[in-house]
């Protein structure tokens, strides 16, 4: 929100020795940094200050950085790192309808009318798309009041709102990162803070590990976002493939998951289970058929031309040449056309593998090409395919090795059972899977939030978790612990803000279980 804040914090009206730029030097800051105890508390690189969870910082002169991208991230990073998750920051003189988006993905929260109020006093018109000269406002660009009535002023400020109830809403419906794309191209420096933010382990840790919400990847920076690093990094670190030496590239569909389009059923048919089905495409490289439901694969769409650009070329054949270093195979065929079999081949030649390629390069699934894919696995065994295995070592890191799993229901929706017991459900509008309690004690480690001695009455609140596990995100299925209940649910934070936070949901509950005794 932007607001007058000199309402809400008188102390800023009268107090001297804050408004020191960021760059100065740590000499100067010592000497002259004045901090009377009043909210906002004033931070300073060079002037670490212990703050208190709930309290409102202010980082003046910040705005002198946006010229800075890489020094305006590093130097954030290292503040926010100090200070507790629940903090309020407020950035002032800064916001503008063009950067808010920016300034709110960098972690602002609260803003002021200075920047707005100093652009009228220089005759400019401020918009999200950037600013213009004060004689625009009667051309119809904007219908608001001040429009209405000539007042620059009013425009200026009811067009920084504006955006930021648009941030709002997008943030409450999960879409902000999509819509920071398109406004932060306005100047250069605010594409180089977001990629500077996207590259941050701050950002990695406070990116959900799923959105019910398409993944629109509508730009070459889509595939830097920390979804996309982060299914290649689960991809070649965690993901434990069936047992099988022989492996069929296939290209992705428009339909998600792929299993539902047509084109893949008639690949799967030709492929008969006798090899293990990866489907190459571009931001995610690589995804392989038992976890295609897994975040963001079954949930991304992308403009489709048939042309990838070199550093998508670059990026998805780094990737296959991970994976297939990690996981080598006996056979590796490749069903594909344009692009995407010329990255097959790049990542063979570095990978040090062979190479076989089938069917039609301009028509894949006609019968020809779908009879030349058959003919490629003759003689091969089918595959005994562990859809529960793939997709527990890619969410949660875990190899789970327990027989006589029955996996049951119509696809995408199906649950896992031993006998009649429930052990896991898969969630396609997460791309998530669902352990029970009896599910979860079959994953022995990780993904544990541990609580004080009570029993929840609903959620968890982060001032009752005790300790969580490092490699929880918001939106991880958790396992909560505690002397007297257990629960499961759902994270609402990741673990490190779980941990410094003194207020807010940390874990959306779902079913508790109470021990024995209580």
């Amino acid at each position: 929100a932007a607001t007058d804040t000199t309402r809400l914090y008188p102390a800023l009206c009268s107090r001297s020795g804050s408004n020191i730029p960021a760059l100065e030097d740590p000499e100067f800051v010592s000497l002259f940094l004045v901090r009377d105890g009043e909210q906002p508390v004033p931070l300073h690189i060079h002037a670490p200050f212990p703050i208190q969870p709930g309290e409102t910082v202010i980082t003046p002169n910040w705005h002198t950085l946006l010229s800075r991208p890489r020094d305006f991230c590093q130097f954030l990073d290292g503040l926010k790192a100090s200070v507790p998750p629940d903090t309020c920051w407020y950035l002032p003189g800064a916001a503008l309808p063009e950067n808010a988006a920016i300034l709110v993905h960098a972690g602002f929260d609260l803003f002021d009318y200075i920047a707005t109020d100093l652009a009228t006093a220089q005759g400019r018109f401020c918009l999200p798309d950037g600013q213009y000269p004060e004689s625009v406002m009667g051309d119809g660009l904007c219908s608001c009041q001040g429009c209405m009535t000539g007042d620059l002023l009013l425009h200026n400020r009811a067009a920084l709102d504006q955006e930021l109830a648009r941030i709002r809403r997008r943030i409450r419906d999960g879409t902000f990162r999509e819509f920071l794309d398109g406004r932060c191209r306005t100047k250069p420096e605010y594409v180089s803070i977001m990629r500077h933010i996207e590259q941050s382990d701050r950002m990695e840790q406070n990116t959900p590990v799923s959105r019910t919400t398409p993944f629109f990847a509508t730009s070459g920076d889509s595939i830097h976002r920390v979804e996309v690093r982060r299914f290649i990094d689960r991809l070649v670190d965690r993901y434990i493939p069936p047992v099988c030496d022989v492996a069929v590239l296939i290209p992705c569909s428009a339909k998600k998951p792929y299993s539902l389009s047509q084109s893949h059923r008639k690949f799967s048919q030709a492929i008969g289970r006798r090899a293990h089905e990866l489907i190459i495409t571009s931001p995610l490289g690589l995804v392989p058929r038992d976890i295609e439901l897994c975040y963001p694969a079954a949930a991304y769409d992308v403009p489709v031309t048939g042309y990838w650009d070199h550093e998508e070329r670059h990026l998805i054949t780094k990737a296959l040449v991970r994976y297939f270093t990690r996981h080598p195979y006996r056979r590796v065929l490749a069903h594909l056309d344009g692009d995407a079999r010329i990255i097959a081949q790049e990542a063979a030649d570095q990978a040090g593998f062979e190479i076989e390629f089938t069917g039609d390069t301009d028509r894949l699934t006609d019968p020809a090409s779908l009879q030349a894919l058959h003919e490629a696995l003759d003689g091969e065994r089918k595959v005994k395919s562990h859809l529960v295995r793939g997709m527990i070592s890619f969410q949660f890191g875990y190899d789970l090795k327990a027989p006589n799993l029955e996996v049951k229901g119509s696809y995408p929706e199906q649950v896992v059972k031993r006998g009649r017991t429930l052990l896991f459900s898969t969630v396609p509008s997460h791309g998530l899977i669902r352990p029970t309690f009896d599910g979860w004690s079959l994953i022995e480690t990780g993904y544990r939030v541990y609580i004080d001695n009570f029993v929840p009455q609903g959620d968890i609140l982060a001032p009752g978790v005790i300790d969580a596990d490092p490699v929880i995100r918001p939106g991880d299925e958790v396992l909560v612990i505690g002397d007297k209940a257990m629960a499961t649910g759902r994270a609402v934070m990741g673990a490190d803000e779980m941990i410094r936070s003194s207020r807010g949901i940390a874990v959306r509950v779902r079913k508790v279980k109470k021990l024995d005794g209580q």
